[in-house]
């Protein structure tokens, strides 16, 4: 081969090693496709996605009582008829003298229930001694006029339908200490959603119950 054309070779093969050589380094520097499979990326939040909406708390309705619910009377004057009011009055006054502090039952957990804060209204009539009787008008729920109804009962209450309740009473004797006899007991009456509890000694007059009933209830 003449020497001219062995040095044109020469080159070209030289020029040839320097190109791969050169593209090397680019094939080398080529990023990775991303990975592909089942890999999950998070998506960042979407703008037009709207917030959710708070649940407004509803405010509860107070509960109003049945318009037909047994209130006490105001007053004493108001549980009597008119008639009733004037045989007391004339029979064994005062109402309501402040010294009489008479209970009116002696059963301690019938008590519990008239000092409990339950809607109540006590009345009595004459003054401090042995003659006289005291009264509670008293506003009871079912379960409490059920618990009335057995305590009396199973204290030997004699018991009797009156109105749309029931009627109990007890009476006993005793003796002072002054040798005096004397009688005392317990009426009460449980129906329409009230109790009416009265003690009395010595002083029970005739249909008393049964006014306070026909005037609260009648």
């Amino acid at each position: 081969m003449p020497h001219d054309r062995r040095h044109r070779t020469l080159r070209a093969l030289i020029g040839a090693v320097v190109l791969i050589a050169a593209a090397a380094p680019m094939v080398g520097c080529r990023p990775e496709p991303a990975p592909t499979g089942s890999a999950t990326s998070t998506p960042s939040p979407s703008l037009s996605t709207p917030a959710p909406t708070p649940t407004a708390t509803p405010t509860p309705t107070p509960t109003e009582p049945p318009a037909d619910a047994f209130a006490v009377p105001a007053a004493c004057e108001d549980i009597y008829s008119p008639a009733m009011i004037d045989a007391l009055d004339e029979a064994n006054p005062p109402l309501n003298d402040p010294g009489v502090t008479m209970l009116s039952t002696q059963d301690v957990d019938l008590i519990e229930i008239i000092e409990s804060g339950a809607p109540t209204i006590r009345c009595s009539w004459g003054t401090p001694g042995e003659f006289g009787l005291a009264t509670n008008v008293t506003v009871v729920d079912a379960d409490q006029a059920v618990f009335v109804g057995d305590q009396l009962t199973a204290a030997g209450f004699g018991c009797e339908s009156l109105g749309e309740g029931t009627v109990c009473r007890i009476e006993q004797k005793g003796v002072t200490l002054d040798d005096e006899e004397y009688m005392s007991g317990e009426t009460h009456y449980v129906g329409g959603g009230g109790w009416v509890s009265t003690s009395w000694i010595n002083f029970d007059p005739d249909g008393y119950t049964e006014d306070i009933v026909a005037t609260l209830w009648g």
